[in-house]
């Protein structure tokens, strides 16, 4: 049996001891394969890169956060504008900078689809080209409801 020692005799009983040896044996291996490897992890090639002119990088351009509340009102960067004449005057003249401004367009979910609609052909006889509409993810409306 192998649960003996080789001089157990009459008496046969279990070894209580754990060789260790093969173990040591592979942590040592494990060790020598770490210190020849670790350098080589850190090893940075060195290389000088060429120089280009490049093209400077264009400029993003401003963005108007248009809001409008569940009773129809418009908030033009959070402060209020007194109709959709005030806000075609604004539309026009944020049309002609350059470069054109992103208009993102945030409109409670009680708003009534008559007046986004209104303010979305203002802006585009006023000549704004983009147009965003900002929502909220459906996990933070989810857990706003509660």
């Amino acid at each position: 049996m192998a649960f003996g020692g080789l001089d157990s005799g009459s008496n046969p009983q279990p070894m209580a001891e754990i060789n260790t040896t093969p173990l040591v044996d592979v942590m040592l291996v494990l060790l020598v394969i770490f210190i020849i490897t670790a350098p080589l992890l850190t090893h940075a090639i060195r290389l000088d890169l060429p120089t280009a002119p490049s093209a400077i990088a264009p400029e993003k351009p401003e963005t108007i956060a248009l809001s409008i509340d569940a009773s129809g009102a418009l908030f033009w960067n959070n402060e209020p504008v007194a109709g959709l004449e005030a806000l075609a005057q604004r539309f026009a003249q944020a049309a002609a900078r350059q470069p054109q401004p992103e208009l993102h367009l945030r409109a409670d979910r009680e708003t009534r689809y008559q007046r986004i609609a209104e303010v979305m052909a203002s802006a585009q006889q006023a000549g704004i080209s983009k147009l965003g509409f900002v929502t909220e993810p459906y996990e933070r409306r989810r857990d706003a409801g509660k």
